[in-house]
């Protein structure tokens, strides 16, 4: 088996439905770990538990927690929920299976998945959006 010229067919060419399928997923990602920072530990109220260094664990205790709001409960299980079939839209995308037909396989279809998630388009911030909030 060959593979196909350079100049044939890119895998790095990514169609922008799935620029915009993986900007999805990452932009969900990205909302779900911001609200998971601001949540307390555990869901339901609940006393903690006080620091114990037992066989080498440390900062094993948890303070008392209020638990969730229900609002908060509500806008954690929406992004979970929502999370998953986003990031199908990217894994089941027919430009995989158009790359597979060009004969993109093993290393190089690896390299193009990861590739998406750095492509310009594909992810909420780039190099630039950091480098002027900075």
């Amino acid at each position: 088996m060959s593979t196909p010229a350079p100049d044939t067919f890119d895998p790095h060419a990514f169609p922008a439905g799935l620029l915009a399928a993986q900007r999805q997923a990452a932009e969900l990602y990205a909302a779900l770990r911001a609200h998971q920072a601001t949540l307390p530990w555990s869901r339901e109220p609940h006393d903690g538990w006080p620091e114990e260094t037992e066989r080498g664990r440390e900062n094993s205790g948890r303070p008392a927690s209020p638990g969730r709001t229900a609002a908060e409960a509500n806008e954690f299980d929406r992004l979970l929920d929502e999370l998953p079939t986003a990031t199908a839209q990217v894994q089941c995308h027919p430009w995989w299976k158009r790359c597979e037909a060009e004969g993109i396989k093993g290393e190089a279809m690896v390299a193009a998945r990861q590739a998406l998630k750095h492509a310009e388009g594909a992810v909420p911030l780039g190099r630039s959006d950091v480098e002027t909030a900075a």
